[in-house]
């Protein structure tokens, strides 16, 4: 395209401009993603078809994504969770999608796919992609299963420096509301909120570090620095592979949290529209959908591909389910704007030890 080298100097440009790490191919394609979905197995048929993977910059949580788009940042595609999209769409950085150029749209899971939330004025705006927990991971040779009983251990003082938790507003917070007995947070009451930072305040002085990825984390763990971790799938299926002492415990007293997230097409995306639509069919290929649960430990969004799965081998990864699992899940589903703008400033006042 005649666009091309000028959507790599303005790539360029933007990218020095905040800072924001990139790794990079196709430039009419920029994706804004979470470090390691750079992963080529991911979008093998985008490359099959293209000869190289997208452009990629990244990072660490949605807010900071936010910020940064709002700043000016320009991308094709950006990668946020559920409890983002609404802010997302009524800020105006995502477009509505043409689910017709969306080849295995109707193989979505229905649950992820139809959340009202997702939609403005009967249009869809999020390509749900990925999904799983977040939930207590420990170290089974310096901890026992009775020691994580409980989400109380997470402010337990003689856990000191050897905890950490993802420096995520939505994983903190759903840490927080379980540990004080709320499942359902899109109807938490200030006090219940109050309750949830308050909790939060109790486990921060325990945290060595506040994780921003998986492979971060990893190495925390596998060092013997961290021995308790609020960690999504990733990290006990990665380690346990590895013959790491490691499991995941999602039936602990209080219950375990769980969350999807996809991916939507920014409203000024400088690249390739076509690109855009072949890279979400690539991510909804079967073979992408195996490649996430046997090599990840997440779940994927196209029910269809899941359906052949065996039971066992989703149980291996920490993706089995149950009647008893599902009452003791928090759903990150988007809660109001309002709590939702509390929950980001009161998690840096945390953080900062305030």
């Amino acid at each position: 395209m005649n666009h091309f080298k000028s959507i790599s100097a303005a790539l360029a440009c933007s990218v020095a401009a905040i800072g924001t790490m990139v790794h990079a191919q196709d430039a009419e394609l920029v994706v804004f993603d979470w470090a390691g979905y750079e992963d080529p197995e991911f979008y093998t048929a985008y490359t099959e078809t293209h000869g190289e993977g997208p452009t990629f910059a990244f990072f660490g949580d949605e807010e900071e994504a936010f910020q940064k788009l709002r700043s000016g940042f320009k991308a094709d595609l950006a990668h946020p969770c559920s409890q983002s999209v609404p802010k997302w769409i009524e800020a105006g950085l995502i477009a509505p999608l043409d689910t017709s150029r969306i080849d295995r749209w109707d193989d979505i899971d229905p649950n992820f796919r139809e959340i009202e939330a997702f939609k403005k004025d009967g249009e869809y705006y999020f390509v749900p992609i990925d999904w799983g927990n977040t939930a207590t991971t420990y170290n089974t040779e310096l901890l026992s299963e009775e020691d994580v009983a409980s989400l109380q251990a997470f402010a337990d003082p003689k856990h000191a420096g050897r905890i950490s938790i993802g420096d995520n507003v939505d994983d903190a917070y759903a840490l927080g509301f379980l540990a004080t007995g709320v499942k359902d947070w899109t109807t938490a009451t200030d006090e219940q909120f109050k309750a949830a930072s308050d909790f939060l305040r109790k486990v921060h002085p325990n945290v060595r570090t506040y994780w921003s990825d998986g492979a971060t984390l990893a190495q925390l763990m596998q060092s013997g620095e961290v021995y308790l971790s609020w960690a999504w799938n990733e990290t006990f299926s990665t380690m346990s592979y590895e013959g790491f002492p490691i499991a995941m415990k999602r039936d602990t007293a209080e219950g375990s949290s769980s969350w999807v997230c996809g991916y939507t097409k920014m409203a000024e995306g400088p690249g390739s529209e076509d690109k855009v639509y072949d890279f979400i069919n690539a991510w909804l290929e079967p073979k992408t959908a195996e490649y996430i649960v046997n090599a990840w430990g997440y779940g994927h969004s196209n029910a269809e591909a899941l359906s052949g799965m065996s039971a066992e081998d989703l149980a291996a990864v920490g993706l089995e389910t149950s009647d008893s699992l599902r009452d003791g899940t928090l759903w990150q589903a988007p809660v109001p704007s309002e709590l939702r703008e509390k929950m980001i400033a009161e998690f840096e006042l945390i953080k900062a030890g305030f």
